[in-house]
């Protein structure tokens, strides 16, 4: 397997973002499996560490497929042509976008607490996650970051479907991938250790940037 666990993941993705010549005045991990990829992300690029949250839409009756997301700061990303194809009524799509805003927006004053957001405007920005499928979380942070003045934004992941690289390349997104397999299943499969990441255990990613660049 490429990657034995997510800090190594995040290992390997500084390392060609540093041989990309890739700089960065922030890093923004996606919670929770993002940060321990992001970690050292941000100290390769010796840049600060902080959080972007999206929260997935769930399909009606199979909420783990994504017909979009919604991000904190109530922008979204929804995936017309599969929100079509299953006939999902625009009442539910409105409704399950402003119940997921809500429960991203929570995740993010969680995690921040009394710290403010930091400001994009201008900045170049990587966004790094664990690795992306179907790319809809991906999506809407993106999109929150590039609405909130972002110079360049990178995304940055240790694996990705190629279907969905492609895709949001053809988009105009700028994405830097370790791996993109031809047989991608599931994000899973390309790491020995894959376990579920707590709330607390994310946060402690973003402590060490507390206490070292207080």
């Amino acid at each position: 397997m490429p990657f034995s666990n997510r800090t190594d993941a995040g290992r390997q993705l500084a390392a060609l973002l540093d041989r990309e010549d890739v700089h960065a005045d922030v890093v923004l991990g996606i919670p929770r499996g993002g940060l321990p990829v992001a970690r050292p992300v941000a100290d390769r690029l010796d840049a600060p560490l902080d959080i972007v949250v999206a929260s997935k839409i769930g399909a009606p009756r199979n909420p783990e497929l994504a017909i979009g997301a919604a991000a904190a700061d109530g922008s979204a990303w929804l995936n017309h042509d599969l929100i079509e194809r299953l006939g999902v009524a625009r009442n539910y799509v409105e409704r399950q976008r402003r119940r997921e805003t809500r429960a991203a927006a929570g995740k993010a004053q969680h995690y921040r607490g009394e710290r403010a957001p930091p400001a994009l405007a201008g900045q170049h920005v990587v966004v790094v996650d664990d690795g992306i499928a179907t790319g809809a979380t991906a999506r809407a942070c993106l999109r929150q970051v590039r609405a909130a003045g972002a110079a360049r934004v990178v995304l940055a992941v240790p694996v990705g479907s190629p279907t969905t690289v492609e895709e949001l390349q053809a988009e105009g997104q700028e994405v830097i991938a370790v791996e993109t397999p031809p047989h991608f299943r599931a994000v899973g499969q390309f790491y020995r250790e894959f376990g579920q990441v707590s709330d607390a255990e994310a946060m402690t990613y973003l402590d060490g940037v507390r206490r070292g660049r207080a």
